[in-house]
């Protein structure tokens, strides 16, 4: 009988080497969010906002108001509010 070579079995490739690289990788990746404070792990840092309300000004009255007529009737298409009078009388 004559000798044979080395027989080399393969039993499959393990995948561990990248499950290690996806984590790494995934780590590294979070550590850069975080370091560049896209995440903020803090509680949300100092956000200051705004509030102050703007003051009120009141309108100018050196215009005359145009839209009104100067004859004290009112304008065309309004109705002049009715009340009754009333009167009480006491005994």
């Amino acid at each position: 009988m004559t000798d044979r070579g080395p027989t080399v079995i393969n039993t499959g490739r393990s995948n561990t080497g990248w499950i290690v690289a996806v984590i790494l990788a995934l780590v590294v990746i979070g550590g850069i969010l975080m370091y560049t404070g896209v995440i903020n792990l803090n509680g949300g840092g100092s956000t200051e906002v705004n509030v102050n309300v703007p003051a009120v000004e009141t309108p100018s009255t050196d215009k005359p108001a145009t839209d009104t007529p100067a004859t004290g009737t009112p304008a065309t298409g309004t109705t002049t509010p009715t009340t009754t009078p009333t009167t009480t009388t006491t005994p």
